[in-house]
């Protein structure tokens, strides 16, 4: 039997419609959809710098559900972060996995995307997926279709995850506990937001106002 190879055509000798044109950014994905995506690295999970915007609190059961799947399947999904002037890297997606094992080995996707550019993106991507919407049907045979002996995933799939969510009610009388608050008058946002930064690394529980 006779094999042939054949030799692919150079970039440049393939027709103009079939090259992908270049951008500040590097190619883009269609006419109108610019590729933001840099690379991919790996990283301690710890070292990745959590994004002082970020809004999602992650309660014990989601916690607990993404520890079960890293045991019963494994990491993998990689985290979204952009670069920083210093070269750290500042998250946009994945403060959970961050911080479940701050020691693990994690791939990271890097965008080229500004600090405004990666607000936009960290009040978009959640509330996005969120929008979609559930065939009962088909949710419910994939669910019988695939046997799972873990509680929190099958909650989770199930789910009743949501209904854990929902805060008790509190005790009648429930005394205001003491707190201890300082307030900081901020420049400008710029400075606002990198005291949030800096505290937020060293442990504190603080929140950005706007007077």
């Amino acid at each position: 039997m006779t094999r042939i190879i054949t030799e692919p055509e150079p970039l440049n000798d393939r027709p103009e419609s079939t090259q992908t044109p270049a951008t500040d950014y590097g190619p883009r994905t269609t006419d109108s959809i610019r590729n933001r995506i840099k690379c991919h690295r790996k990283v301690r999970a710890g070292d990745l710098v959590p994004h002082e915007w970020n809004f999602r609190h992650h309660p014990g059961v989601q916690r607990a559900a993404l520890g079960a799947i890293y045991k019963e399947v494994g990491f993998a999904r990689s985290l979204l972060a952009f670069e920083l002037p210093d070269g750290r890297l500042k998250l946009i997606d994945g403060h959970l996995r961050r911080d479940l094992d701050p020691d693990m080995l994690v791939d990271v996707e890097v965008l080229d995307v500004t600090a405004d550019e990666a607000k936009k993106l960290l009040l978009t991507i959640d509330p996005l997926a969120a929008l979609a919407q559930t065939q009962e049907q088909i949710h419910e045979r994939l669910q019988e279709i695939t046997p799972i002996d873990d509680a929190e995933l099958k909650a989770l799939w199930e789910g009743q995850a949501q209904k854990l969510l929902q805060p008790e009610p509190p005790p009648e009388n429930k005394p205001l506990l003491e707190q201890f608050l300082i307030l900081v008058t901020c420049g400008d946002e710029k400075q606002q937001v990198e005291l949030l930064g800096r505290f937020k690394d060293d442990g504190l529980e603080c929140k950005a106002l706007i007077a």
